[in-house]
């Protein structure tokens, strides 16, 4: 069963992967009529369709019904009329259709089979009209309902309850036989790869600000960083600006509170009294982490033996979403709960945390045993919540620059802040950071900065 955003995600990749949706399309409406045929071979067929890729799965089945039957028992019926199909890919197979296109029915007609392919996944509250009308009408039908891919209105507070859904690739999230009758589900095509793997599918997962949201409602990160290394945390700073976080605040030991505040004006940079993180900053930092939404822990901390000992007294008490990267890696293990956290490990810390060397099910051992979502960084990233697992398999050779890991960081703890889940915002942070530093070396070569990755990851973003 796959969550409805998830579907999205699922096409762009296919398409990036070598399958266009154009291609899953036909075989999703070619699956479709050759159910509906099987089912249904001597009765009317009226495909009630709105104005979306739901719809455009219709007609390809309409055309394949009409076209092997070759007579007019078959009938399209446009609920908002010829000129509102959006789908430049619908509007195609729409215009490849020689059955009859109607704008107005009466769905009330004795022996057809009306197929809902009103509206797609991800449908949410109030349906409006005239979706709302058409499909109060659809359920009062005594006629067999076969829906695509899932009944209209499916988590709103309206929906379609046909006789039969016939879904493609996979059982949506929410689907059951209650809602949905007999569920069939099709293959359409849509490569392993692009479901094993991360693409430019993964951005449809960003939240895009509301139009009307206000300084800090799109994510407020904390970075507890620095020590012996002044650019780390600067670095995973930046990298959240850039990623869209709303504010980001830095808390770095005293004596190097002015090199990092001097990275960016943008920075809020707490000083800690001393050199390195220490047990007795514990409470400052609990105090400003609750006015985050994220926090991201170990950028350029070292590794001394009460740093260490403050790691591990924030990782018992923060309860918001955390990234857990570099020095700060040294403090897990085993049996600890870390249900919100993102571990960042690269495989050297990966040995050194689990105490095996890395393989995907180890990983996925680990993700079980603590709850945790491990991004481990490699040529080729693996990521796992220890039940669900990608590969990443973007980047290079160019990315081994040292920063690139607070880079990384910083854009998963951002996308943290924003709300979304730790596995989601793994694998779209591992995509986001190794795309951008793709970018990076198509313009610069073997020279990329990390500062170069941070500048190139906003123009990945969705708008």
């Amino acid at each position: 069963m796959i969550p409805f955003n998830e579907v999205a995600v699922l096409d762009r990749n296919a398409e990036f992967r070598g399958v266009p949706t154009s291609k899953l399309m036909e075989n999703a409406g070619k699956g479709l009529a050759e159910e509906i045929e099987k089912r249904y071979p001597t009765k009317n067929i009226l495909f009630v369709c709105g104005t979306g890729n739901n719809a455009g799965d219709g007609f390809v089945a309409a055309r394949y019904i009409s076209r092997w039957r070759g007579d007019d028992s078959v009938t399209v019926y446009l609920v908002k009329g010829l000129g509102s199909v959006s789908s430049d890919l619908s509007l195609k197979n729409l215009k490849k259709l020689d059955c009859k296109i109607v704008e107005e029915w009466d769905l009330r007609e004795d022996d057809i089979v009306i197929v809902d392919g009103l509206l797609g996944t991800g449908v949410k509250g109030r349906i409006r009209e005239p979706y709302r009308s058409v499909i109060k009408q659809i359920n009062e039908d005594q006629n067999p309902i076969v829906s695509i891919d899932v009944p209209s209105g499916l988590g709103a507070d309206t929906a379609v309850i046909p006789d039969v859904t016939v879904t493609f690739h996979a059982v949506k999230e929410g689907m059951t036989k209650e809602y949905c009758g007999e569920i069939v589900v099709k293959d359409i095509g849509i490569p392993k790869e692009a479901f094993e793997r991360t693409g430019p599918g993964e951005l449809s997962l960003y939240p895009l600000p509301k139009e009307d949201s206000h300084k800090g409602e799109n994510g407020r990160l904390m970075v507890v960083g620095g020590g012996p290394y002044t650019g780390a945390p600067a670095l995973a700073g930046k990298a959240a600006y850039r990623t869209g976080a709303d504010l980001v605040h830095i808390a770095a030991p005293s004596e190097i509170f002015e090199v990092v505040a001097g990275y960016s004006p943008s920075f809020i940079v707490h000083p800690l009294p001393g050199s390195i993180l220490s047990p007795e900053h514990t409470e400052s930092i609990l105090s400003i982490a609750q006015d985050c939404d994220a926090v991201v822990l170990g950028p350029g901390l070292g590794d001394s033996q009460k740093t260490l000992e403050a790691v591990k007294l924030l990782l018992e008490k923060i309860k918001i979403p955390s990234v857990i990267d570099a020095d700060a890696l040294k403090t897990v293990g085993s049996g600890m709960d870390l249900s919100n956290a993102v571990l960042t490990p690269h495989q050297g810390e990966f040995l050194q945390m689990v105490g095996t060397p890395f393989r995907p099910d180890r990983a996925d051992e680990f993700a079980k045993e603590t709850g945790a979502t491990l991004l481990v960084k490699a040529p080729e990233d693996y990521i796992t919540d220890g039940e669900k697992h990608k590969y990443n398999d973007f980047g290079g050779p160019w990315m081994s620059v040292g920063g690139t890991g607070d880079v990384l960081a910083g854009v998963v703890g951002t996308l943290l802040s924003k709300g979304m889940k730790p596995f989601d915002a793994s694998r779209l942070g591992a995509y986001l950071t190794c795309r951008a530093g793709e970018r990076a070396y198509e313009q610069r070569g073997w020279g990329v900065l990390p500062d170069d990755i941070c500048e190139e990851i906003t123009f990945l973003l969705p708008r």
